[in-house]
């Protein structure tokens, strides 16, 4: 079950068909968010907004996004500053929901990638690496990193 505040959604056609070359066994490709965009799910927000606005600035401008995308990539993020993280934070919410998706459905795909509003993302070209999903609750923090995608099994 997901935590309270996080959305599965459907993916895009494009992502999908990308995904589905990494893991062709899977049936569904979704994209989880807190708000409006992933970013709790692997970083704490800082006390200053300023601050994560400067961080999402910098992302933006190296992966070569408009200023119209950055600014609908600003507010994206900002929508998500309204919910609250769960009691231990979002990405041990997420561990532990990976976890029990791994044992109720088996092995899933998980990709950490930064996407801009125009829905252009950064392509994934390396392979998945497994993991169990005792090793993903013992590092809530540290199992994910971006365009590393992972295999979470039982």
């Amino acid at each position: 079950m997901l935590p309270a505040g996080l959305v599965a959604q459907p993916a895009d056609r494009a992502d999908h068909h990308r995904l589905l070359q990494l893991h062709p066994s899977a049936r569904t490709v979704v994209q989880l968010i807190v708000g409006a965009c992933s970013c709790d799910l692997v970083r704490h927000r800082d006390s200053d907004p300023r601050q994560d606005e400067r961080h999402h600035r910098d992302r933006s401008r190296r992966a070569g996004g408009a200023r119209g995308s950055l600014i609908a990539g600003l507010e994206r993020h900002r929508r998500g500053a309204q919910v609250p993280a769960p009691a231990g934070g979002w990405p041990r919410a997420l561990a532990a929901f990976v976890a029990e998706h791994a044992r109720n459905a088996g092995e899933t795909l998980y990709v950490l990638q930064f996407t801009l509003p125009d829905n252009s993302a950064t392509v994934v070209r390396t392979a998945a690496r497994r993991m169990t999903a005792a090793e993903v609750v013992a590092q809530p923090h540290d199992w994910l990193a971006e365009h590393a995608p992972v295999i979470v099994e039982r």
